[in-house]
């Protein structure tokens, strides 16, 4: 089985090479887990890796990805972003992930999440690319499409269940009222891995067979009030209902107690409510770029609140310097918010907008202004 395992890493581009020696870096010797964040470390020191608001553009990569987050009027920024180049030192990978806290200790939430889920992800990857590699039922040539994104999708159940277990056991940090959401996206030559837990989106634009540039959403929120999510809440003996205040606004709440009142089905963290309804498993999808598909959007709820899919990408394709359009995004989001949610005091809001080629020269012109939005 030795050469189908060679020939399965090389046709997926594994990380099991990697782990070797890459630009002169050994990570052979060290464990999975402590390979991958070494790998971490060096992709911040090469600014590959970005951690805060600003752009990643790395000379000869097909990527551009611009960050911007700006804090709401409720304290801490508990939004926090990801964005890593080279992702596992393959060059035609990329991670992005967006995590949005909620609670008391939600930030920190975030912020482990954010720390602990990429090199987690990387390390359960190449386990699921050995173990396929060595199971004589599996036919690698037969839909080498459909076998790589059921390696993803493997690999993003059992890390989204590690990361959060992991939380629940970690003492530093208070998990059981507070949590945090989870998007993220994994670029792989053409192809796309989204694994979305809770309420934050992902929208591509594309150009339309008029020219135009029309949004694809990729993800579905998680609200409780979906109906699969309000069964299986329900099943758990938790409970769904909006407060008389904010008709509209679904949350979970427990059995017996008007708490935590969160506003979606699945988080990380939260443990109060997770043997009742909530859970942390992700959505995972894929998606073949094409040469129509110009960039994607990933954005905590603070800008879907108060921005439709057809607004954001209209804003961001409009926008001359791509290094500016996240924070455009999220200046016009935090502008709309005034308007329309007067008195509510502003969400966090941040976005990542993940450019597909290295140039905007072939989009297209036929974009509404910003003016002519709502």
């Amino acid at each position: 089985r030795l050469n189908n395992m060679g020939h399965f890493s090389a046709m997926f581009n594994g990380l099991a090479r990697s782990l070797s020696i890459r630009k002169g870096k050994s990570y052979g010797s060290r464990g999975g887990r402590e390979a991958a964040e070494a790998m971490a470390k060096d992709a911040k020191k090469n600014e590959l890796l970005l951690r805060s608001s600003g752009t990643v553009n790395v000379d000869g990569s097909k990527n551009f990805a611009s960050v911007f987050s700006k804090r709401g009027n409720k304290g801490v920024n508990q939004d926090c972003c990801i964005v890593w180049e080279e992702y596992g030192c393959q060059e035609d990978m990329m991670f992005c992930g967006i995590f949005d806290g909620h609670g008391q200790w939600g930030h920190f939430v975030a912020k482990r999440v954010r720390e602990s889920m990429p090199s987690s992800l990387l390390c359960n990857w190449q386990e699921a690319l050995v173990e396929a590699s060595l199971d004589p039922d599996l036919d690698l040539e037969s839909d080498k499409r459909l076998s790589r994104f059921n390696i993803w999708k493997r690999s993003y159940v059992k890390t989204c269940a590690a990361v959060d277990k992991e939380l629940e056991q970690l003492r530093k940090i208070d998990s059981f009222y507070s949590g945090t959401t989870a998007l993220t996206v994994v670029r792989q030559g053409d192809l796309i891995y989204v694994a979305n837990v809770g309420d934050s989106r992902a929208v591509m634009a594309t150009t339309s067979d008029d020219g135009n540039v029309v949004p694809v959403q990729l993800t579905i929120d998680f609200k409780p009030n979906l109906p699969q999510e309000a069964e299986r809440i329900v099943q758990c003996k938790g409970r769904v209902f909006c407060l008389d205040d904010e008709p509209g606004v679904h949350r979970v709440w427990l059995p017996h107690e008007e708490s935590p009142g969160l506003a979606m089905s699945r988080a990380f963290g939260d443990h109060c409510v997770k043997g009742f309804g909530l859970i942390s498993v992700p959505e995972v999808t894929q998606r073949t770029i094409t040469n129509r598909d110009q960039f994607i959007v990933l954005a905590s709820d603070g800008v879907w609140d108060v921005v439709s899919n057809q607004e954001a990408v209209q804003i961001v394709s409009s926008t001359k310097d791509r290094a500016k359009s996240a924070k455009r995004l999220v200046e016009c989001a935090a502008a709309a918010w005034k308007r329309k949610r007067r008195g509510i005091a502003l969400d966090d809001i941040s976005a990542i907008c993940l450019f597909f080629h290295s140039t905007s020269s072939h989009l297209s012109q036929q974009i509404l202004p910003v003016t002519a939005l709502k």
